[in-house]
């Protein structure tokens, strides 16, 4: 790499170093192993299902120590809309009014996504916002042909010259529509999270990962819905805002394997993936960290319901770590009787998912319980997970490390050789899929903050393909938040119902009933 007086100050600008960026370059030579699959994790074979009695029971625990706690929502939200838009744009960019009837172009089978945001236009919460400012800059608007109408209708709310939405970020997008207002979805974890992550004094934490050039607009946000929804909730609600470091940043490779220059010369970073947020992640000191996306609400009607697994999945959280700091205080007390060391090895295996060396009972006591030490004092997190029904995403998975031992994980498609049959297989034998709905514990047995970088698999990034100006790159992506950048956690992962998960990932899942106040007639 020839490294240049200009490179050296925009790699030092980003608060990188020199060698991070040749170690980087280095991982694209050498590439990054895929990870060895060994089943799919199943409720036979690490994923819990509890009764409804251990629900109201994890509930209760939640709800008697919820009070002492300290606890905060993190939300990454740095994520614009337009990938909800994809279907639009194309529209914008292939269909000719003058050419074409709306009603051939639908019939297409590439089209279905236009079909049935026609079909829903008028209940999407930013219709009437949409059309005020249609019929401003069109006064004959009802005049005009059906494919005229509806191809300026997506323009003024997708471009520039209108509302500007395919450039918004998510979080500020319109999402629901109530009778007296329309929500964006910052404003509805604000009403999620007064259901359970308030205190006695009616406090409530969230943090939002963001782009710093939107701080501006989520803060004008929260001052334009604050009082309502805190008088609304009765909840005094503190907002904290956090940016994507440079220095997480990742060079761009060509294909080639050399530094990606655009067109002035200049190297290209990318951002390095929402693994990067593990840092902003790392910077909050709470005893309890609940981590949900930005576009993962429903309307309050259904709020209720998302909130109680929320307090589940809190209170075995809570169990799993008093069991955790017992067992710890313990070691640190006294040596453990052959009794007390078959119920520990028995809550490791059955509990936390954590499988034990073959030789284990033959290790000196020293190094039993050095082991025993090692997994335990570590962050937890309990993950919910939902039935399978083909969303994209990363799911629970058995795999197998180099030194041949069976960890539960969070994979995602990217990490898994599909060349290969037997991995195909396995992933293809998935029962659940990761919503991003998890609860963490962040702090030891003695009360200290963990520093999560240490608990990071450096080996769990992957490497994408992508293009700028028509010439191809190569992006390294940093070990996902929930994937590899949370490896070395201990990991509980849980059923919970699919009502609980409502992505929106195109603009059409707005029509989904979650995201419907009136449902459709």
């Amino acid at each position: 790499m020839n490294i240049t007086d200009k490179d050296i100050k925009l790699i030092k600008s980003k608060g990188l170093t020199i060698d991070k960026v040749l170690t980087q370059i280095e991982t694209f030579k050498n590439e990054i192993p895929f990870v060895a699959l060994r089943s799919a994790a199943t409720l036979d074979n690490g994923i819990l299902k509890f009764s409804e009695h251990y629900q109201s029971e994890l509930t209760k625990l939640y709800n008697s120590r919820m009070q002492h706690l300290e606890t905060i929502k993190f939300v990454p939200a740095s994520g614009a809309a337009t990938r909800m838009f994809k279907d639009l744009f194309r529209f914008l960019d292939n269909y000719d009014f003058k050419k074409e009837s709306l009603n051939s172009y639908t019939n297409h089978e590439k089209a279905n996504a236009i079909r049935l945001f026609l079909i829903g236009l008028e209940k999407f919460p930013f219709y009437d916002i949409v059309m005020e400012k249609v019929k401003s800059a069109y006064p004959k608007f009802r005049s005009l042909s059906e494919g005229k109408q509806l191809y300026i209708f997506v323009e003024m709310m997708l471009k520039e010259k209108g509302l500007n939405y395919g450039t918004f970020p998510k979080g500020l997008f319109p999402f629901h529509k109530y009778d007296d207002s329309i929500a964006t979805s910052f404003e509805e974890h604000l009403y999620e999270a007064a259901g359970y992550n308030t205190n006695d004094k009616g406090d409530s934490k969230l943090h939002f990962t963001i782009s710093k050039d939107h701080l501006e607009a989520f803060k004008d946000e929260f001052e334009r819905i604050k009082k309502k929804v805190e008088e609304k909730t009765n909840t005094n609600f503190s907002i904290t805002y956090s940016f994507q470091k440079s220095e997480t940043d990742t060079i761009a490779v060509t294909e080639d394997n050399e530094p990606f220059r655009k067109e002035d010369g200049c190297l290209l970073f990318r951002p390095g993936g929402h693994g990067a947020l593990i840092e902003n992640l790392n910077d909050l000191d709470a005893d309890i960290i609940y981590i949900k996306n930005i576009d993962n609400v429903v309307v309050r009607k259904y709020q209720d319901e998302v909130s109680g697994y929320k307090k589940v999945l809190a209170g075995k959280l809570i169990e799993i770590q008093d069991e955790v700091f017992r067992i710890l205080n313990a070691i640190d007390e006294k040596k453990p009787s052959e009794a007390e060391l078959k119920d520990i090895k028995k809550f490791l295996v059955h509990q936390l998912n954590v499988r034990l060396p073959l030789d284990f009972d033959k290790f000196s006591d020293k190094y039993k319980l050095q082991f025993l030490r090692e997994s335990l004092n570590r962050p937890i997190r309990v993950c919910g997970m939902v039935i399978n029904e083909g969303e994209p995403g990363g799911g629970p998975f058995w795999i197998k490390r180099e030194n041949g031992r069976l960890v539960l994980q969070i994979i995602e498609a990217p990490q898994i050789d599909k060349k290969d049959r037997r991995q195909e297989e396995i992933l293809g034998s998935a029962t659940h899929f990761n919503p991003v709905d998890l609860v963490c514990g962040v702090r030891d047995y003695n009360g200290k903050k963990f520093n999560l970088l240490d608990f990071v698999d450096p080996d769990a990034g992957f490497i994408t393909q992508k293009t700028m100006n028509g010439k191809i790159l190569k992006a390294l992506e940093l070990p996902g938040l929930w994937n590899g950048a949370m490896a070395n956690w201990i990991s509980v992962f849980v059923e919970v119902p699919l009502t609980t998960f409502n992505p929106v990932k195109t603009v059409n899942d707005l029509l989904k009933s979650a995201h419907q106040v009136t449902l459709f007639s």
